[in-house]
């Protein structure tokens, strides 16, 4: 079978992620000994550097790793929580009936720093800096400049200059957008790096003392301190059309701390799947693969109109459930043992029928679908004004809005490690003046409506898109692979790993298949628009299946040919380490040996 590029073999260990040279810097630790968790940390700061546009040290990132010497994978949950100030209450008081897009305002507690510094204390073997140097060259040197990265900045040329003038410092050097393919320093960026290296080094040469300084400089330090002088100090424009200040606090750093918790997981076709929490999306994922397992699903063409009308009409059960259900459950009950029973999967699966429902119908729970009608009335509430609000996928729509980006990895010893990083995007609020770089505004994933399960309530986590992927085989880690975009990501995640556990295709093979899109369910993020039966393939699906799926009702748009998913996946097969990633947008790679 033809694909893009050769499914990458080898015996030593394998990179896969969204940007070449986080994948570079990723392999290049493992040459030098490093194992995969310190290869994960390494590539997810360079990528923070490398796709600006996409993700920023004050994101978030969830993370699923498998120790080869563990007996069950791990989640480390890097999401930061909402500030102790931001209730519904107060919301409401500034007029809003939905949490911002961009701005101030939606900015909740930039997780990712301390959950890479948890890993590698626990599971890696580098030192702070040698995690960082990769990140802060290029921050400090320069970095190819994306395309899309000098279009995202275009865009905001004129906003960044008249609203977020600390944004126009770092990102428009001389007042001049960055041509594609140009050098970009981002100078203060590696200036706030160097800082917590010195303040890490100087607790003395003990390599955990060393990253428990680093998290406190970050944390309860500086950093902290340079976030809320800033919050506090200013109001300015957000996806309202209005001014507003920010809520976030010193305080609010100081009670963070990155946790670890036992991955949620179904078994399906002879592998177990492992997912985050119900603060993520992915336990939607698993719902849907309990529906499928009433269907033979190597019997169909997986490029069909069959294939993607199953999937898209199983994925609108378990996201409507998403909708009702989903939020963090340290605030919320989540009856997550009901939503993954057969028994459950049994009574949902006789819902989905030869044609496409334009429905939104979640599990027949008390409060259930009282809680949909509410949802659907919040939902699409306020126009947005400006750019950057949301985090919708790169492919059909407006270059100004951030996404996020992903990286898988797998070492000699069987390591294996997934990770979806996001959040503070250049776009996503104004970069903090002190440290050039943004917060993220992942608090627009939150409800203002009191007693949904993932409404905003401080203290806790919105309920994140950020979604990666890890799978075992008898124990064992097999597979780690995931995806950007919001929404999308399970989706396309979905397909992919349908395709190459029912109809044998290799990883590469499967990843260059054509993707779709279902656009059915509320989005994620502000203003929480949704298209009810709205459907978007690649053109390479063919005229018979896209024409098939309109027959049964699906509102088909047709996208570009290599327009949809950005999927990364490594994994362990057949005594070789395995990887592949997508040739769309042509800057994700895999690299192994």
């Amino acid at each position: 079978m033809f694909t893009t590029r050769p499914e990458i073999r080898g015996t030593f260990g394998a990179v896969a992620t969204t940007h070449w040279l986080a994948s570079a810097a990723g392999m290049s630790v493992l040459e030098r000994g490093g194992n995969a968790f310190d290869a994960a940390v390494t590539a997810g700061f360079v990528l923070q550097i490398v796709e600006p546009h996409l993700n920023g040290p004050g994101g978030e990132v969830p993370i699923i790793l498998k120790r080869r010497d563990a007996a069950e994978p791990q989640v480390i949950c890097g999401q930061g929580p909402y500030p102790m100030a931001a209730t519904p209450e107060r919301f409401a008081a500034l007029g809003l009936r939905q949490v911002p897009g961009t701005g101030l305002l939606p900015s909740v507690v930039p997780g990712a720093f301390d959950a890479w510094m948890l890993l590698l204390r626990d599971h890696g073997t580098w030192t702070p800096r040698a995690v960082l140097e990769q990140a802060i060259t290029y921050a400090a040197d320069g970095f190819p400049v994306l395309p899309r990265v000098s279009a995202s900045i275009f865009a905001a040329s004129d906003f960044f200059p008249a609203e977020w003038p600390s944004s126009a410092e770092v990102w428009l050097p001389g007042g001049n957008v960055p041509r594609p393919n140009s050098r970009l320093r981002t100078p203060a960026i590696a200036a706030t790096y160097r800082r917590i290296l010195a303040e890490a080094e100087a607790a003395g040469g003990d390599r955990v003392a060393q990253i428990e300084a680093a998290r406190d400089a970050f944390y309860r330090g500086f950093v902290a301190e340079a976030v809320d002088r800033f919050y506090r100090s200013t109001e300015l424009m957000d996806s309202t059309g209005r001014r507003h200040g920010g809520l976030l606090t010193a305080d609010d750093f100081a009670r963070y701390a990155a946790r670890v918790e036992p991955t949620v997981s179904r078994v399906h076709h002879g592998v177990r799947v492992h997912k985050t929490g119900p603060w993520g999306q992915g336990p939607a994922l698993l719902q849907t693969l309990a529906l499928l397992d009433g269907f033979d699903l190597a019997a169909m063409d997986p490029a069909g109109e069959e294939f993607v009308h199953l999937l898209v009409e199983c994925m609108k059960l378990s996201y409507a459930d998403r909708e009702v259900f989903y939020g963090d459950p340290d605030a919320a009950e989540v009856p997550l043992g009901v939503l993954l029973s057969d028994d459950y999967a049994d009574q949902r699966r006789r819902l989905i029928g030869a044609t496409a429902s334009e429905a939104l119908v979640p599990g027949d729970l008390p409060g259930a679908a009282e809680r949909m009608r509410r949802v659907l009335a919040m939902a699409d509430a306020e126009t947005p004004v400006g750019l950057g609000h949301g985090e919708p996928t790169f492919a059909p729509l407006p270059v100004e809005w951030g996404d996020t980006v992903h990286l898988d990895v797998v070492d000699r010893w069987g390591n294996m490690i997934s990770a979806t990083p996001s959040g503070g995007w250049l776009q996503s609020s104004p970069a903090v003046p002190e440290l050039g770089f943004s917060i993220s505004t992942r608090g627009q994933m939150g409800w203002l409506e009191p007693g949904h399960p993932s409404s905003v309530c401080p203290g806790t986590r919105p309920r994140t898109t950020l979604t990666p992927t890890l799978i075992t085989r008898d124990g064992e880690g097999w597979l780690a692979m995931g995806t950007p975009g919001g929404d999308q990501q399970d989706q396309w995640t979905l397909a992919v790993l349908l395709r190459h556990l029912h109809h044998g295709m290799g990883l590469q093979a499967a990843i260059d298949a054509p993707l779709f899109t279902s656009k059915h369910f509320p989005q994620s993020f502000y203003p929480r628009s949704f298209e009810p039966g709205r459907l978007l393939v690649e053109e390479r699906f063919g005229e018979a299946a896209i024409e098939g799926l309109r027959r049964r009702g699906h509102r088909v748009t047709v996208e570009g040919p290599w327009s949809l998913g950005r999927v990364c996946a490594a994994g362990i097969r057949d005594g070789f380490v395995v990887a592949a990633a997508t040739p769309r947008l042509m800057q994700a790679y895999a690299i192994g040996r």
